[in-house]
């Protein structure tokens, strides 16, 4: 899972998005005096070119190819290099007949109940 990085000073001030997710974009510290710029230890990581994912891993899931299921038609075409992601769109019914057929076939599904279902469990 890619790094979180905080913008400077983020913990001290509400209008930085304590507590407002949405709010909570980096921006490169630039202050004089700044900890975080001189990468002083005990202060929160800037990005830079070590955090970066490797080219064969960049967009896996677990080290799975998330695939986008819409219909059993998509479920058919999947392997086990996958790792499903059923729409949102779908309604309750489609969504239990393709988590009944995925967990036969013995994929792993990304988002049933907002976590990752594995069947070994």
């Amino acid at each position: 899972m890619a790094k979180k990085f905080l913008r400077q000073d983020i913990m001290r001030h509400i209008k930085l998005g304590k507590h407002r997710k949405k709010i909570q974009k980096w921006r490169r510290p630039k202050g004089m005096h700044s900890k975080m710029r001189n990468k002083r230890k005990g202060y929160p990581a800037s990005p830079g070119v070590g955090y970066k994912a490797a080219k064969k891993d960049k967009g896996k899931i677990n080290g799975l190819i998330p695939k986008m299921i819409q219909n059993m038609k998509d479920l058919e075409n999947t392997n086990n290099k996958n790792i499903v992601i059923i729409s949102k769109k779908l309604g309750a019914r489609k969504k239990i007949e393709i988590i009944k057929r995925a967990e036969e076939m013995k994929l792993k599904i990304f988002n049933v109940k907002g976590e990752i279902k594995n069947e070994s469990k």
